[in-house]
């Protein structure tokens, strides 16, 4: 078998104040760095030895995966980086506070908008400082892969070359993989490996700092031979029904991180 183990970051500074987040590029909170730390501890607890981590190139990921890596003793590892594990780009909402936005819009159109599968928040427009286009993290993605908002569908497709070029390889090769990312590309990947349909993906929550275990087919990584948290079970649920919760959303609400 091999191991894949996923973890969403820790709470950043903008989910601490209920912000839409997406492509902006924001710190871990007090919280967020003591999440990473258990991460790490229940990943050591488990004996689990990454060999390889992937993060993607947003601060409040790079440094879940940092903290984790020291709370195991395995900084030394070889960390990969790549704009493809991102979190969604929510386009105009980056920045907007979840709650206050359900009240200008309307909660129902504010929840197509997180929820849906495959609609798009509104677009940022191409000259907005805000835009990926501005930022030199990106200078060498062509133009026309950099997002300007993004449903779950999108994420989907602009994560899964990254899954197929280099982490399936990274696990045919025998290697233990970390992959630290965001709220919405691990849901992307879960999707994948799990095979969630389009209509059921909206009920789906990804709990912050909880390693989720794979163990996954030496010849085929995209067969799942089992799957869990590690962790006390009620407490990952706790964690789960806290996403659901910003913007009184129901249990189901994926969050926006």
């Amino acid at each position: 078998m091999s191991t894949l183990v996923l973890v969403r970051h820790g709470e950043s500074e903008w989910n601490r104040a209920n912000l839409f987040t997406g492509w902006v590029d924001v710190d871990l909170s007090d919280t967020g760095r003591q999440e990473a730390a258990e991460a790490g501890r229940l990943m050591a607890e488990a004996g689990l030895e990454p060999d390889v981590v992937h993060t993607s190139l947003l601060i409040r990921a790079i440094r879940t995966a940092d903290i984790a890596l020291a709370e195991m003793g395995r900084t030394w590892i070889a960390v990969r980086r790549h704009w493809r594990l991102n979190e969604r780009h929510y386009g105009a909402l980056q920045g907007l506070n979840k709650k206050e936005t359900a009240d200008r819009h309307g909660a129902d159109q504010v929840k197509v908008w997180r929820r849906s599968y495959d609609i798009r928040p509104p677009r940022l427009d191409p000259s907005d400082p805000g835009h990926p286009a501005h930022d030199p993290r990106y200078r060498r993605v062509p133009p026309d892969q950099l997002p300007a908002t993004e449903c779950l569908a999108d994420v989907v497709d602009r994560l899964l070359p990254y899954w197929h070029d280099v982490v399936a390889a990274d696990l045919g090769a025998g290697r233990c993989v970390l992959v630290v990312a965001h709220g919405n590309s691990l849901r992307a990947l879960i999707k994948h490996l799990d095979g969630i349909p389009d209509e059921e993906i909206p009920e789906l929550n990804v709990p912050t700092g909880v390693p989720l275990r794979y163990e996954l087919d030496d010849a085929d990584p995209c067969r799942v031979l089992s799957k869990g948290y590690l962790g006390d079970a009620e407490q990952v649920a706790a964690k789960a029904a806290a996403v659901a919760a910003q913007a009184g959303g129901p249990v189901g609400d994926a969050g926006s991180h």
